[in-house]
């Protein structure tokens, strides 16, 4: 089957599992067409994410004249589906927090991802994320496009679903994808009854290939490590409080924080205020295998954020036999075992967080040792990429 790939900016360091995902379907025998409105804005370091971006068509590169070209042979050709798509957009944004015009001009570049399909002969389209790549994805439709499907991921999706007309989106697509059954319960919310059927639970998923047998635990003081965008959402104030009240008792404890974003001037004064700078080290973005490798060197991922949906870098640390601390929000306690696997603290308490990091410093090695084993095992069960591209097949081929 010929699948198109709606995307908004793509490849992003932290988007690696679409990456896996459209690799793995591939693989299956599946094509895929990349269709980006525009490339990432973050530097790519991972050879993996280059190849992506090569391959990748971006809408915005073709220019205006292109896009308008594009939109005229609709109007032309599909003069009414493309007065539908128009109601559609106006609708859309009037709800929205962006406004009619970026609607409509939604609805030009989904006129010119129609032109695409239609050259490249693509029988369906799927979006990554609820936001505008999914609104090109159903207006593309609406003008006359391939079917369409999304996968929502959250937490974004979730604060804004009426601006972001959810409820219209999953009632005119095929199919919906949620990564998690709590993330299906907040859909089911937003869409009448008679669509929940369309609600579909898929995995993001992990290349197992990519963690063969772990390493062992470390042995010596507690080393953490916790990666994500440097953005209020993720935590790491709180973790370098947490880790503020953990040298206390621990003081050759050691956090590395993975990544990069607005808020790193916030987190190095806060790292300096806290005299922090022996225990914290920051690494800015780094490549897959440095993750792994940073990933090896630590007893376990800190997970200290507000709000996601499941957070890849959970199952990678668990796939590579570490531990996990994380907070008890969205998807992340179905993956994620009391007492089992890691530890789940309310999100936002400082001093739960610093308690777990704590016991976990304290408990026996041979007990941490059976809780990571225990991680792995569970994670490769759940989220093994190839086995949740064949779900996702099988419900495009449906």
């Amino acid at each position: 089957m010929h699948i198109g790939y709606i995307l908004n900016s793509y490849p992003q360091p932290s988007h690696s599992f679409i990456r896996r995902e459209i690799c793995a379907l591939e693989a299956q025998g599946h094509t895929v067409t990349r269709i980006a409105m525009r490339a990432g804005d973050a530097p790519l370091v991972d050879a993996q994410d280059i190849e992506e971006a090569a391959a990748t068509e971006y809408v915005l590169r073709s220019g205006a004249v292109a896009l308008l070209a594009a939109f005229g042979r609709a109007l032309i050709t599909r003069f009414a589906r493309v007065f539908a798509g128009v109601s559609l957009a106006v609708s859309c944004g009037r709800r929205s927090e962006v406004g009619v015009i970026k609607h409509l001009i939604y609805l030009v570049e989904a006129a010119f991802v129609v032109q695409r399909c239609d050259a490249l002969g693509v029988e369906h389209v799927h979006a990554h994320f609820g936001t505008n790549a999914a609104t090109v994805a159903m207006l593309s439709n609406a003008v006359g496009g391939p079917s369409y499907s999304f996968t929502v991921h959250g937490p974004e999706e979730y604060d804004a679903p009426r601006a972001l007309s959810l409820g219209t989106k999953v009632a005119r697509s095929k199919f919906t994808v949620a990564i998690t059954s709590y993330g299906r319960s907040q859909l089911s919310r937003w869409a009448g009854p008679d669509h929940w059927d369309k609600i579909k639970v898929v995995h993001c998923g992990i290349d197992p290939s990519k963690f063969p047998a772990p390493t062992p635990l470390p042995d010596g003081p507690p080393r953490f490590v916790a990666i994500g965008r440097f953005v209020e959402q993720k935590g790491q104030l709180l973790a370098l409080d947490a880790m503020a009240a953990l040298i206390e008792t621990h003081p050759e404890a050691h956090l590395t924080l993975i990544g990069d974003g607005e808020m790193r001037p916030e987190i190095e004064a806060r790292i300096a205020a806290l005299n922090l700078t022996r225990s914290v080290t920051l690494t800015g973005w780094v490549d897959e295998a440095r993750i792994l490798s940073e990933l090896n060197a630590a007893h376990a991922l800190l997970m200290p954020s507000f709000a996601e949906g499941l957070p890849m870098v959970i199952m990678e640390a668990m796939a590579a036999g570490r531990l996990v601390v994380a907070t008890y929000i969205a998807g992340t306690p179905e993956l994620v075992q009391q007492g089992k696997t890691g530890w789940i603290v309310p999100a936002g308490d400082a001093g739960a967080l610093a308690d777990a990091m704590q016991e976990l410093a304290e408990t026996d090695p041979d007990v941490r040792d059976a809780m990571a084993t225990a991680a792995r095992a569970r994670v490769l069960a759940r989220h093994d990429a190839s086995v949740e591209a064949a779900k996702l097949a099988a419900h495009f081929a449906a």
